[in-house]
């Protein structure tokens, strides 16, 4: 059985996602306070965390940001502040996504189960791992090492951080050098939605995946861009440390 620790101040509202979630063998652990939330978290280390934004003590956002560099399990926001700009200072900030309470709960339980999914191979400590598993998931392009194992990149011997979401991304493009990805085959996999034709999370993503790779901004040659149809990791980019 998975564990969330669920950060709602509305009771009525965290108990309803909470029965529902437990009927399908998801154990929830609700905090009413944004200001006990990072504590709560840290001590019962649950498989995903699931935030609403307008919590007392401390906002979800603030949460969010606070907790990444401590805690590199997914991030979820659940809240009812449709806004474009939240959802992508969400994603900037580290939240693995932006969920309206409005989504129906089988489709909030699919998305929550598409990032539990997505965090399973790397949920145990290292020394729980297989040493095969440890070899078989890392990828290297000339100075570029991703280890999904210890969630690491480093590049020309530099460690790259990266949030959670930026590294499943850069995972899922290296998983596919050479080869185009559209915005709805990454929004698909790596969130479980479709592209609706206006959602620009995935471009703000890639812009800060290149800034971080020192990629080239106005002609970028590690992660291209081919116009009208997505864009393309480029395995022999990785061979130097800049263009």
């Amino acid at each position: 059985m998975n564990k969330i620790v669920y950060v709602e101040d509305e009771i009525e509202v965290g108990e309803l996602i909470s029965a529902y979630l437990k009927k399908h063998d998801i154990e929830v652990i609700i905090e009413t306070r944004g200001d006990r939330a990072e504590a709560t978290i840290l001590a019962e280390k649950p498989d995903l965390v699931l935030l609403d934004i307008m919590l007392p003590g401390k906002d979800g956002m603030s949460l969010c940001r606070d907790l990444r560099p401590q805690w590199q399990g997914p991030i979820v926001l659940l809240t009812s502040l449709d806004s474009d700009m939240n959802h992508i200072l969400a994603l900037e900030i580290g939240a693995n996504d932006y969920i309206l309470k409005t989504t129906p709960p089988a489709v909030l339980l699919a998305r929550l189960r598409l990032h539990l999914r997505q965090n399973q191979p790397y949920a145990a400590s290292p020394d729980e791992r297989p040493s095969t598993v440890r070899q078989s998931r890392v990828m290297s392009f000339g100075k570029l090492t991703i280890d999904m194992v210890n969630r690491q990149v480093t590049l020309a011997g530099e460690i790259i951080a990266l949030s959670t979401a930026d590294f499943d991304l850069l995972w899922e493009l290296a998983s596919h050098a050479g080869q185009i990805l559209n915005r709805d085959v990454l929004l698909q996999t790596l969130r479980g939605v479709s592209y609706d034709g206006m959602d620009r999370s995935i471009d703000v993503a890639i812009s800060r995946l290149r800034k971080k790779l020192y990629d080239n901004a106005t002609e970028p040659f590690r992660i291209k861009t081919i116009r009208n149809k997505g864009y393309l990791f480029a395995p022999q980019a990785w061979e130097t440390d800049s263009e």
